[in-house]
């Protein structure tokens, strides 16, 4: 499965196989914006170097609350956010123009919501074989879900 990077480059997304990966469809407009990319990078930082990867996907779909181009979200990502982990190109994450990766993550965990994203800042955990371990509301905080995400780093010794 590939996705876009902000500059329209292709990403296949089968590289992340074999780590954690936290998957949030961000916007640089909405309220929990600064709680949730503060947390983001905090969380980063920490575990970065221990098999995890956090990939956001801006998402103008919720109030126009990412209305930049590409090129404009990765700026604030980056230099307002100081976000260091990967920041794909605008997606789609409901209706008919879902981004493939959103199509599958829905089908993997569904909310009290059925398969609908509800809002911006949703939060997929994926295990290190790819499998979507959890799903996580817009207003629970990135911090809120570490412990979910020690949880993938320790490997059981084979006997």
């Amino acid at each position: 499965m590939c996705s876009k990077d902000a500059r329209g480059n292709d990403v296949d997304l089968g590289t992340y196989k074999g780590k954690a990966l936290l998957v949030v469809n961000v916007a640089s407009e909405c309220g929990l914006t600064n709680t949730n990319y503060n947390q983001l990078n905090d969380l980063y930082q920490k575990y970065k170097d221990k098999g995890v990867e956090i990939l956001a996907f801006p998402c103008n779909q919720f109030l126009g609350q990412e209305p930049g181009t590409n090129e404009h979200i990765q700026e604030v990502a980056c230099t307002r956010f100081k976000a260091e982990f990967p920041v794909f190109a605008k997606v789609d994450v409901n209706g008919k123009n879902t981004a493939p990766v959103y199509g599958f993550l829905k089908s993997s965990q569904w909310s009290l919501f059925g398969r609908r994203i509800k809002w911006n800042f949703t939060k997929f955990l994926v295990d290190k074989d790819g499998h979507v371990v959890g799903r996580y509301a817009p207003t629970t905080t990135p911090l809120a879900i570490e412990k979910d995400l020690q949880k993938l780093l320790v490997t059981v010794p084979s006997s």
